[in-house]
């Protein structure tokens, strides 16, 4: 089976690992991912953030490696017919990309085609901003998304920091401490079959 194509929205300090584990892991096993910035373009790099929790109220946010830009946001908006699933990493990011119109219409075209959608941490941000894509779904999410979860429609999932949750072709994952579950769960929503001999 041929690889699949996969559109990665990402923003200033999105959380490092949830793109480079998550674009290494599909890349790994044949799949191509694509990773967009709204107004970069492939060959530009954004900032990517840390997120952890160190005894605080809530998490700390430090800097992170730049990460490659390797498609253009416009002609992945052109092109949207070729991917067959989007991926919403998390961090800091999604909170100002999901205001972005045509970052909406992007994933409005995902939900609307019943196309898989990927979400971890604060990347439900960015489901929640397109009417319709969460509500009746069961969601995993960092736990300061709940409400936005709730008013959205949704259900959220309090998952452990490992787990993953799968409702129909949408995945979800409170954050980078479950990538191991997350990318199991979505090569298998992708149709990826992985075999020790």
């Amino acid at each position: 089976m041929p690889g699949k194509k996969i559109l990665m929205l990402t923003g200033e300090f999105t959380e490092e690992y949830e793109i480079f584990v998550f674009q290494q892991a599909m890349e790994a096993v044949g799949h191509t991912v694509h990773v967009v910035c709204p107004d970069k373009n492939a060959g530009d790099k954004i900032q990517t953030s840390l997120h952890d929790f160190e005894g605080h109220q809530t998490y700390t946010e430090k800097y992170g490696h730049l990460a490659d830009i390797n498609k253009t946001f416009s002609e992945a908006e052109r092109q949207l017919d070729q991917y067959h699933a989007v991926y919403c990493a998390g961090g800091r990011g999604p909170e100002y990309i999901r205001t972005d119109k045509r970052v909406q219409a992007m994933v409005r075209h995902f939900h609307e085609a019943q196309k898989p959608i990927f979400t971890i941490c604060h990347g439900v941000q960015i489901l929640v901003a397109v009417d319709g894509v969460v509500r009746g779904k069961k969601v995993g999410a960092l736990g300061a998304c709940e409400p936005e979860v709730q008013l959205a429609g949704g259900t959220y999932i309090d998952l452990s920091p490992t787990e993953a949750y799968v409702d129909g072709t949408m995945v979800s994952a409170k954050g980078w401490t479950a990538l191991a579950a997350f990318i199991r769960e979505c090569l298998k929503v992708l149709g990826t079959e992985i075999r020790h001999s």
